[in-house]
């Protein structure tokens, strides 16, 4: 998750979607690192959090006197490092060997990146704390992924979509992960001030984090665990982008390309 899967579908992606929409070269090299980034800490992080509070690990740990706040953020710096050894290697590539363009402000571009990395790895393991076994982190990590990549704005810009995915699209870190990245590094236009989408990213990391660390649990077979319904909060900056932020005008796909 953390290396093959981003960078295998790097390769792909620049081989075959440059010939299918030639928009996606303008945003290759952002919209691969978004992609790597949701494939290390929306479906990487989860998982090994919940085995490791099914086989009683945290138990042992909470014993030894490891506090919660360490379980959860030191597997996040962990990916954040693997994350940004990926990017590198998509920056690089994306650009000698697809031609990508590079971004004009490379200040931005890291701290977008940063925000970006803090929000999903926040919501991977806020995933992983609520989830009740191994097999149920796929589902919610899915309810992310998924949508990211169809209506995210990574392989076609959001004004080609038809509204209401362009409106769900607003729900998702990686629409406003790409807005971030278009208007502050890339030196494209976009609808709106992308500073507020940096703030929505970093309101949603603080929360996911401030979320996971009340509803952590030691062990799988603890009565008094928490009701998992607080994780919802989560979502209050993206609904507060998605009806104050405008969606923008939308393009036809065909006329566009013509």
């Amino acid at each position: 998750m953390m290396y093959l899967l981003p960078l295998g579908f790097h390769f792909m992606m620049g081989l075959m979607m440059v010939d299918i929409n030639p928009f996606f070269q303008e945003t290759m090299i952002p919209a691969m690192v978004i992609f790597s980034i949701l494939s290390g800490m929306i479906l990487g992080l989860p998982q090994p959090l919940v085995e490791a509070r099914e086989a009683g690990i945290f138990r042992s740990y909470k014993i030894n006197g490891v506090p919660a706040a360490s379980i959860l953020v030191i597997p996040a710096l962990s990916a954040l490092i693997h994350a940004s050894i990926v990017s590198l290697v998509i920056v690089v590539t994306g650009s000698l060997v697809f031609q990508a363009p590079l971004p004009v402000n490379w200040p931005p571009f890291v701290l977008v990146f940063v925000i970006l990395a803090c929000t999903c790895s926040g919501l991977g393991v806020l995933i992983g704390v609520v989830s009740s076994s191994s097999r149920v982190t796929v589902l919610w990590s899915q309810l992310i992924y998924l949508p990211s990549m169809m209506a995210g704005g990574l392989m076609v810009p959001l004004q080609m979509l038809p509204e209401a995915l362009m409106r769900v699209a607003r729900l998702l870190p990686a629409s406003y992960a790409m807005d971030a990245f278009k208007g502050m590094a890339m030196g494209m236009p976009i609808d709106y001030n992308p500073l507020w989408a940096l703030l929505i990213l970093a309101a949603s990391a603080v929360l996911a984090f401030a979320l996971a660390l009340f509803l952590f649990s030691w062990d799988s077979k603890n009565t008094a665990r928490r009701s998992p319904l607080p994780a919802l909060l989560v979502l209050l900056p993206y609904i507060m982008g998605m009806i104050f932020l405008p969606l923008g005008e939308r393009m036809d796909f065909l006329a566009a390309i013509l």
